[in-house]
């Protein structure tokens, strides 16, 4: 009997790698992304990552039986003529493709400060409402962006910092309503690579290096640490565990929308009832998503943070049969058995304008009705150290006090007739109200300013506006209090 020599198999050798529009098609059926007669609106910003999602879809278009609705863009108006040579490029861009093109422009500065979140925050949701106003007028049923994987480990990186829990560490989904990603395999390297090899240029945004901008600092400094000193794959793992996040996630969410008609009861006035035991004996995993769920029906397009579903758990566990918690948009109450939800201007419940809370040093105090939070911390400052009021950038959300003007005892509070306040480098006291006139605060937006306040309510801070003057930072001030104001916006959903 002849004696046959085992064939060897080299993985690398016989198996081909597939080429990059293979692996977007194996996405896009993967995850459903694109059925055969889609229409898909483009959106491109004129980025390497949007520039190769064009491509690539115009090369998989025939083949995956859709069609290129057209290219939409967005101007955001914060780069002067650079925003308008993007602009220009994408036109360029969708006419030698003989592709239908849409521009916006969006004043998103102006935006950020009427809805009293970051530029960031203002810009992701500029930008979606117009996508979704060009996808009406195009025809268009899905709308692409080109989010990659290394978006999605930058969002675990940012969210798990700012302590989201699993659904937040879930990451950015492939598909959200018509919004598709088809690149969330891809790496961003692979896709300018991809783009030479084609000869196509894309623009830079300059405004991708600032490193004052948290996704910024995470993909410039603190990923590529991360790759040095742990772990090389450190992309590929966090995004791993973003997609195990997200199958968990949406497990426990369709759990909890099982569990919740025996969680919720009648709901007259649109007020929500809920079983306090019930609720308080729901393993926590559940009780969570669950308790979600029902904020967003009580109140819809608010944020909902780690802590105030908390707050609603915690009065469902309580002893007390009177308890009750502000939350955004939502006044939420322990009442005998029940926990109910009221949203602001539900029937029997009023919102009142006013409010103070304490504000410990160092602590956070969270402002429901105004969408933020004050935090404050002491720093101890070194001989010659300067402070000024750019010590921390140009950022009007952060300021710097002297710690001796604010004690141990500061409070936040709601403007009140006959307020004044001696801005930084004045000579005089103005009136609060002049202030926030020449701040061009929007006049239904004034009573949600935050003020905070010494023991004897004395303005220190007119959150994101002024400093006042008796409470600078001099040549003899050696405690520093650093105040930030926190908006609940920025910590938004997806990139």
């Amino acid at each position: 009997m002849t004696r046959q020599t085992p064939r060897v198999f080299s993985a690398q050798s016989s198996v081909p790698t597939p080429s990059l529009q293979q692996r977007v098609r194996r996405a896009i059926r993967r995850d459903g992304l694109i059925q055969p007669g889609s229409r898909v609106l483009a959106a491109v910003s004129g980025g390497s990552d949007s520039v190769a999602l064009l491509r690539l879809l115009v090369d998989l278009a025939n083949d995956g039986g859709f069609t290129i609705a057209g290219v939409a863009h967005v101007n955001h108006g914060l780069r002067g003529r650079e925003s308008d040579r993007d602009e220009a490029f994408c036109l360029a861009l969708a006419e030698r493709l003989d592709l239908p093109f849409q521009a916006r422009g969006r004043d998103v500065g102006g935006l950020a400060r009427a809805m009293r979140v970051s530029v960031e925050v203002a810009a992701r949701q500029a930008r979606y409402e117009c996508f979704a106003e060009m996808a009406e007028r195009l025809g268009a049923d899905l709308i692409a962006t080109g989010h990659t994987r290394d978006d999605q480990a930058e969002t675990f990186l940012l969210r798990l910092l700012r302590g989201a829990g699993s659904a937040g560490l879930a990451g950015i989904r492939p598909r959200r309503g018509r919004i598709i990603r088809p690149l969330l395999d891809i790496r961003r390297d692979e896709l300018r690579a991809y783009l030479a090899g084609r000869r196509q240029p894309f623009r830079n945004d300059s405004t991708n290096r600032d490193l004052a901008v948290p996704r910024n600092w995470i993909r410039h400094r603190l990923l590529p640490l991360l790759a040095r000193h742990l772990n090389a794959d450190i992309v590929e793992v966090l995004a791993r565990n973003a997609a195990v996040l997200r199958d968990e996630a949406a497990f426990l969410d369709g759990l909890a929308q099982d569990v919740a008609v025996q969680v919720l009861k009648e709901a007259p006035g649109g007020a929500l009832h809920l079983d306090a035991r019930k609720l308080s004996t729901l393993p926590a995993a559940v009780a969570r998503p669950l308790v979600r769920q029902l904020l967003d029906r009580a109140a819809p397009a608010r944020f909902r943070g780690f802590d105030h579903v908390e707050q609603v758990r915690e009065l469902a566990a309580t002893a007390r049969a009177r308890a009750a918690a502000d939350l955004p948009g939502l006044r939420v109450e322990r009442n005998g058995t029940e926990v109910v939800l009221y949203s602001r201007g539900s029937s029997g419940r009023r919102s009142e304008a006013a409010f103070r809370y304490e504000l410990p040093v160092p602590g956070r105090v969270d402002l429901p009705d105004c969408g933020c939070a004050i935090e404050a911390k002491r720093i101890r400052r070194t001989p010659r150290q300067v402070f000024t009021p750019q010590s921390f950038g140009d950022d009007r959300d952060v300021a710097t006090i002297d710690g001796s003007i604010a004690g141990g005892a500061l409070a936040v509070r709601s403007r009140r007739p006959g307020d004044r306040v001696r801005p930084l480098g004045l000579a005089g006291r103005k009136k609060l109200q002049d202030v926030l006139v020449d701040r061009k605060v929007p006049r239904d937006e004034r009573d949600c300013v935050p003020l905070v306040v010494d023991a004897d309510d004395r303005i220190l801070w007119v959150a994101g506006h002024v400093v006042a003057h008796e409470a600078r930072v001099t040549d003899s001030t050696r405690g520093v209090v650093v105040l930030k104001l926190i908006r609940n916006g920025e910590e938004g959903d997806e990139a």
